[in-house]
């Protein structure tokens, strides 16, 4: 394997000059992370079993909302900066450079909190399969480690491989999602109603929980600028990419949500998704659809996980390429892969990173009271809520960094973009980041507070204060190189 790595004094080129991804491609990435038939089976279920309301549906519209007043700004300034550190630089360019630091941090956090956390539902997911069909039993953690070997694999090569691939599951994925939303539709016990998407479903006490449920929903619908490096036409392609993903995203949750609600009756969704959790799905696949359709949605599942894990991957791959080619960060993670142009030493720390926390929730969890759920209940759980409130917290500060960077610069740009609509998304964040962190508990299943809900966001918040001192320090110890934060390639 032959491995670039930065000389010594200069920035590195970007990760793939071949610029090899089109809109689409970057759109099924960005929808590969959502992972639609995990946040449908496990997320949804979760939702209304947790929380007891049954306006989900709703919740997806105004979510999609919300993110979609982001995006404006978002998308308008990433037609002036592409970089592979996405938020680091646009917070860097449109707040200050110890800001754009402290926010790499952070994301670096989230991003690896979300990636590895989703090891630990996929490890629980394979293992209970290999024994309900096959009699097998394997440890969770052994089809962790064998999936971090193949993440890892494809994370070294051509981005527009792991594009290929996800793209293939990604539409596998909707077509089961399709067949159960048919299905939910044509069995409908109570009838077809509307009543889910009334305001008045969504409006009540334990709003709050439901949106912060939703949310981690979206999350990696943000992740279009990291690839703008490697885009085809990054002036169009992330944004195009971003406002297609929120709207999909959006829309088929909305409806899928509408239609679980139809298939198991109004009156009763909330009580079987409490009985049934994840597996509410595939009963009633199985029942109503045959058992083919529901083996198939299962091992979809897997996929999905999959597919999630891979696209998560590559966002860290390419933060610890943005820092390290401006040296905010050692510059050893700048090294990319000859032929492929990927991101090598950054995919190489996050299999590592992913390698050493799997095995440290295998040794904690050995003997564990939770028994098999032990990965699902602490590692994934745990690990992409706080993940999430991390992403909610970075999208809030980028809304902020818009403002700041058009009212430097214009560009041409409307009231609208530079303004109102980046002003109103960082309000209505910032109100979905106090609802996160005042229903932590809830996101963790506790039914009170334990040192876990304290310290974890305290793992995701104060590595954005160490980076801001770090950055200070880099004012005034290394000018040269402070100059260059958060402006990549840039001439």
């Amino acid at each position: 394997m032959s491995v670039d790595n930065p000389v010594k004094g200069k920035i590195a080129e970007p990760a793939d000059t071949k610029r090899r991804l089109g809109v689409p491609a970057v759109t099924f990435m960005i929808i590969a992370a959502s992972a639609p038939l995990t946040v449908l089976a496990g997320g949804v279920t979760t939702t209304f079993a947790v929380t007891g309301v049954t306006g989900v549906p709703l919740s997806f519209l105004i979510l999609g909302g919300i993110l979609a007043l982001f995006a404006v700004g978002y998308a308008a300034m990433s037609r002036y900066v592409t970089n592979a550190g996405a938020f680091y630089a646009y917070i860097a360019q449109g707040i200050s450079r110890p800001a754009g630091v402290g926010a790499s941090l952070v994301a670096l956090m989230a991003y690896n909190l979300m990636q590895v956390g989703i090891y630990g539902l996929f490890g629980f997911t394979v293992s209970s399969l290999l024994s309900a069909r096959l009699g097998i039993s394997v440890p969770w953690w052994i089809p962790v480690l064998v999936c971090i070997a193949i993440v890892g694999w494809l994370g070294v090569n051509r981005v527009d491989l792991s594009a290929k691939v996800l793209g293939v599951l990604v539409a596998l994925e909707f077509l089961v999602v399709i067949a159960y939303d048919l299905i939910s539709l044509a069995v409908a016990p109570e009838g077809v109603s509307a009543a889910s998407f009334s305001p008045e479903s969504l409006f009540v006490p334990g709003i709050g929980a439901v949106l912060s449920f939703g949310i981690a929903a979206f999350m990696g619908f943000e992740s279009a600028a990291i690839y703008g490096e490697e885009s085809k036409d990054p002036k169009r392609t992330v944004a195009r990419a971003t406002f297609a993903a929120v709207a999909i995203i959006a829309l088929f949750y909305a409806a899928s949500a509408w239609a679980m609600t139809v298939g198991a009756g109004p009156s009763a969704v909330i009580e079987t998704a409490t009985n049934s959790g994840p597996d509410m799905i595939f009963a009633f696949l199985g029942t109503n659809g045959g058992m083919l359709l529901s083996d198939i949605a299962q091992i979809l599942f897997v996929t999905s996980l999959f597919a999630a894990l891979v696209s998560f991957h590559n966002a860290v791959a390419r933060y610890f390429f943005s820092l390290g080619r401006e040296r905010v960060i050692p510059p050893f993670f700048a090294a990319v892969r000859k032929g492929s142009g990927a991101p090598f030493a950054g995919s190489l720390a996050q299999t590592v990173i992913a390698v050493v926390v799997t095995v440290a929730f295998a040794i904690a969890g050995s003997g564990s009271e939770l028994g098999e759920l032990y990965p699902v209940l602490t590692m994934f759980t745990w690990l992409t809520n706080s993940g999430a409130m991390g992403l909610v917290l970075l999208m809030t500060v980028v809304s902020v960094a818009v403002i700041g960077f058009f009212r430097r610069k214009q560009h041409g740009a409307s009231l609208w973009v530079r303004v109102v609509a980046p002003g109103l998304g960082s309000v209505l964040l910032a109100i979905v980041f106090v609802l996160i962190l005042a229903n932590f508990d809830v996101l963790l299943g506790q039914t009170e507070s334990t040192a876990a809900t304290f310290v974890l966001p305290l793992v995701v918040l104060l590595p954005g204060l160490v980076g801001i001192a770090w950055g200070l320090r880099l004012r005034r110890s290394q000018p040269g190189l402070y100059a260059r934060i958060g402006h990549g390639s840039e001439d």
